[in-house]
């Protein structure tokens, strides 16, 4: 036994090594709605997966859950008025939670945005334009900017929401400011590395995603009417691109793969398929359509194909990626919702509540299986989590966690 248990203390070691070295942030690891998980049920029972746990007391707001899968999950609510990160351990026990300020009360109150766990820290963006970074194993406070006081940032309807982007050392954020309307902070120290002014327009419920390309790395997001690059070192505005609905809401983040970058907007405007110049320097339009129109649900690239929840068209649509052309529809309850891919099938949440299971064909789309969620309150906003083989779903107070292994 004395033999074992160096070798057991390395072990453990790596372990607590690799937990604190995982970034978790909202959809997936690049942002695309991908989680990288195999052996899930391919169908379920017919009132849903088995419920492992739910938490009811998490407060107001539309944050999803972030998994560190060796250690905790995080999400954030408004309780009273204030933000609240909240740690739990895998088996649903509270570990933690942290007050960090004021939080969004006028319509739609609640927290905005998802926490991103990176090298052993919690970072979040409130309504309100705080930015701060804890400690992920005690939730002590470590340092907070204001982009609002700080950078001269500019507030918008629904409260500023931006899921948090981190590569290297840097923190990138959409301030919306005239002169600093996007920059990059030291997620460190929370310095200012680099300021841009972009467009200058106010921000877009967008979080950006990072694109590495073998001249450089480029951060794009978009504001109030514009699709933004800018080189991540630098914070050189490399291009831009007219992107423009009623609302000026473009809350998904954009979605790319080998060159070409699709951006879709709500209300009715659709989504535009750019050409990226091979050193990120420029881009040209491929395509543009209507057809799907997702708010703020996302999408998901799967064998050439766009998947994604309409706006106008409430349902389930499939686009060609190479073309813009609809190649399948499939009507839904909800008004509109959000869309993960796991293991080949696709995982959708809507705004009725309901939850599907669903296999893309050939044909169109085979729905396998649903249900609807038990708990919680308020809107169905919240994008679905799939982690070592739990899906995890947040509405509105409550979190809800259930087993799809098989």
């Amino acid at each position: 036994m004395k033999y074992l248990m160096p070798f057991i203390a390395v072990l453990l070691l790596s372990v607590n090594l690799i937990s604190a070295q995982e970034t978790s942030q909202w959809r997936g690891k690049d942002r695309d709605g991908i989680y990288n998980e195999k052996g899930l049920l391919r169908s379920w029972p017919a009132a849903g997966p088995q419920l492992l746990w739910h938490y009811d007391n998490i407060g107001d707001g539309y944050s999803s859950a972030a998994v560190v899968a060796h250690d905790r999950i995080y999400t954030a609510g408004s309780v009273n008025g204030k933000g609240n990160i909240f740690a739990f351990t895998l088996d649903g026990k509270l570990a933690w939670n942290t007050e960090y300020g004021d939080e969004f009360i006028e319509s739609f109150p609640g927290t905005r945005s998802t926490p991103v766990i990176n090298e052993g820290k919690v970072y979040l963006m409130s309504g309100f334009g705080k930015i701060v970074c804890l400690s992920a194993d005690k939730g002590n406070l470590l340092w907070s900017v204001d982009i609002m006081k700080d950078y001269d940032g500019r507030n918008i309807v629904w409260g500023v929401t931006e899921n948090l982007l981190i590569d290297g050392d840097k923190l990138f954020c959409t301030v919306g400011g005239i002169k600093n309307n996007v920059i990059a902070l030291n997620k460190k120290t929370g310095t200012l590395i680099w300021s841009n002014p972009g467009n200058s327009e106010v921000s877009a419920y967008c979080s950006p995603v990072l694109i590495s390309l073998p001249a450089c790395k480029i951060v794009v997001t978009m504001t109030e009417k514009s699709i933004l690059g800018l080189d991540a070192e630098t914070g050189k505005k490399l291009w831009s691109y007219e992107q423009i609905n009623q609302y000026a809401v473009h809350a998904n983040s954009p979605l790319y793969s080998n060159g070409y970058l699709y951006c879709v907007s709500g209300y009715g405007y659709g989504g535009v398929m750019l050409k990226l110049s091979p050193d990120g320097s420029s881009v040209e339009k491929v395509w543009k359509s209507n057809d799907l129109d997702s708010r703020m649900g996302g999408m998901v690239l799967l064998d050439g194909k766009i998947y994604g929840m309409g706006d106008k068209i409430k349902g389930l649509h499939c686009l060609d990626w190479k073309t813009g052309k609809e190649l399948a529809f499939h009507k839904m309850n909800g008004k509109f919702g959000s869309i993960i891919s796991a293991d080949g099938l696709l995982y959708t949440y809507d705004e009725s509540g309901a939850v599907e299971l669903i296999e893309p064909t050939l044909a169109g789309f085979k729905k396998i299986s649903s249900f609807k969620v038990p708990y919680g309150s308020s809107q169905h906003w919240a994008h679905p989590v799939i982690e070592n083989g739990r899906l995890y779903i947040r509405h509105g107070n409550s979190l809800m966690v259930y087993d799809i292994r098989k």
